[in-house]
């Protein structure tokens, strides 16, 4: 990296996205210079008139070249430039091509102006580390959909490991799609080619696991008749996952950490090692630390397999997704069914989208199934959805969970809406107001001083409002 000023280019045909961008980087000393398209930037890079950049920060959709068409180029011409690209089409593809294209790091939009020159300052300190990295053509099919921010960070983590066989452990509720993310984690590995192979912890008799890892030799026990092979030696060359870890006995961890140190174990009555080169992806839903805690599991093998960990969020955690997972899902459950697509009305996917979904995107996909069976027209309506997901049942499933009452108070405020009268809704402020005050001065005997701290008011108010009311 120069000794000198670093310099920034920044490839973006959304002129405000220059402006923002060229004005932070300029307030910490960056020298910037904006271009609207990759083609101008690309052809000023060939010409080498002017001084090359620490760091190039482009679109990814953009006329003419796109962002990746323009990573790839620069990795060819000039592998040391660290590249970011940024792109509001936020999807696991588009972040596995980014990072395996070699680029430096992925922006999605919109994002913190902060945290973009953050990262910026972080690719010009690492210009001169950066590996070059060929570009891999990656049409991989995806369940994974998400644009949350909570997503974007699986994307990136995804990418990240691309290119890796590093153990991974995955976190997340029942229902998050752990094992979506294992598989996304292989399809893009370098053991692509080799078999996925997965088993669950919590779904096989305790008495069998063993087995059903390692493999037993014929006559090892009463119904052996035959040898054979484990898991383990089944995913030989490519990728194990172990999901609900947190359910494997004590006893089968030790073997689990052997296998791990070692790359070779016996199956269950043999006497000859067998050797295999494995890539573990662990998934639970349970705290491990706490496991470790109560000596439920092993902390040498948790510290063996928590190498790398991805978190995968609730669906309560990312209800902007929801949306884009039903239409997902109906025309997947179409397809499976040999049926037409349905569609949500629109006050239908606000309210799915407020659920608190216990079950995660698989209750949501299930949901979708459903309604492309029963619901009798092509777009679903409130009276089509399935009575587990009534008000009556989510007000006795929020009450449980802390309260997904803003969903019922929109519910209510659309329903006062729609009688088209004018000034529906003037009186919910002045309701809220009382309904408050009520509480207020229940919880403080009628103290009207205290009442208006709780409310964050002065006294004078509380009284004027309570007159007004």
């Amino acid at each position: 990296m120069n000794a000198s000023r670093a310099i920034a280019w920044i490839v973006d045909d959304d002129r405000s996205i220059r402006w923002v961008l060229q004005k932070a980087l300029e307030v910490v000393d960056i020298t910037v210079r904006a271009f609207e398209t990759g083609d101008i930037a690309l052809n000023e890079l060939k010409q080498g008139r002017e001084q090359r950049p620490d760091v190039l920060i482009s679109d990814i959709r953009m006329p003419g070249i796109d962002g990746l068409e323009l990573l790839s180029e620069i990795k060819e011409r000039y592998p040391e430039l660290p590249v970011i690209i940024m792109t509001a089409y936020s999807d696991l593809d588009s972040a596995v091509s980014v990072y395996e294209g070699g680029a430096f790091e992925y922006l999605p939009k919109p994002f913190d102006v902060d945290e973009a020159v953050e990262l910026v300052q972080r690719a010009i300190s690492h210009s001169r580390e950066q590996n070059n990295k060929p570009v891999e053509d990656v049409n991989i099919s995806t369940e994974i959909v998400g644009e949350a921010p909570a997503m974007q960070e699986v994307f990136r983590a995804i990418g990240r490991l691309a290119r890796s066989n590093i153990t991974v452990m995955v976190n997340g509720e029942s229902g998050t799609g752990k094992e979506l993310v294992a598989q996304a984690l292989h399809r893009h590995s370098p053991r692509k080619h080799g078999p996925f192979i997965a088993l669950n912890m919590a779904a096989i008799p305790k008495e069998l696991l063993e087995s059903e890892l390692f493999g037993h030799e014929k006559g090892a026990f009463t119904g052996a008749h035959v040898q054979r092979k484990g898991r383990f030696e089944q995913a030989n060359g490519g990728t194990l996952f172990l999901d609900e870890i947190g359910d494997m006995p004590i006893e089968l961890q030790t073997r689990l950490l052997r296998v791990l140190s070692d790359g070779e174990f016996f199956r269950v009555g043999g006497h000859s090692a067998v050797k295999v080169d494995v890539r573990i992806i662990a998934a639970t839903h349970q705290n491990l630390e706490k496991l470790v805690e109560r000596g439920d599991f092993r902390e040498d093998l948790f510290h063996r397999l928590n190498v790398i960990r991805i978190h995968i969020p609730s669906l309560r955690e990312r209800r902007e997704d929801i949306p884009a997972l039903v239409a997902y899902f109906l025309n997947k459950a179409a397809k499976e069914l040999n049926m037409s697509t349905k569609s949500v009305a629109s006050d239908v996917e606000m309210y799915l989208s407020q659920l608190p979904w216990p079950g995660n995107v698989r209750q949501l996909e299930n949901t979708c199934r459903w309604l492309t069976v029963m619901s009798p027209g092509q777009v679903v309506q409130m009276d089509d959805l399935p009575v587990e997901l009534s008000t009556e049942t989510i007000d006795a499933h929020s009450g449980r969970q802390g309260g997904d009452w803003q969903q019922l108070f929109r519910q209510w405020a659309a329903n006062k809406a729609l009688t088209g009268q004018e000034g529906a809704l003037a009186d919910v402020v002045p309701l809220i107001e009382q309904l408050l005050m009520e509480v207020a001065l229940e919880k403080t005997a009628g103290k009207r001083q205290e009442a208006a701290k709780l409310l964050g008011w002065g006294r004078n108010t509380l009284t004027r409002k309570l007159k007004e009311n």
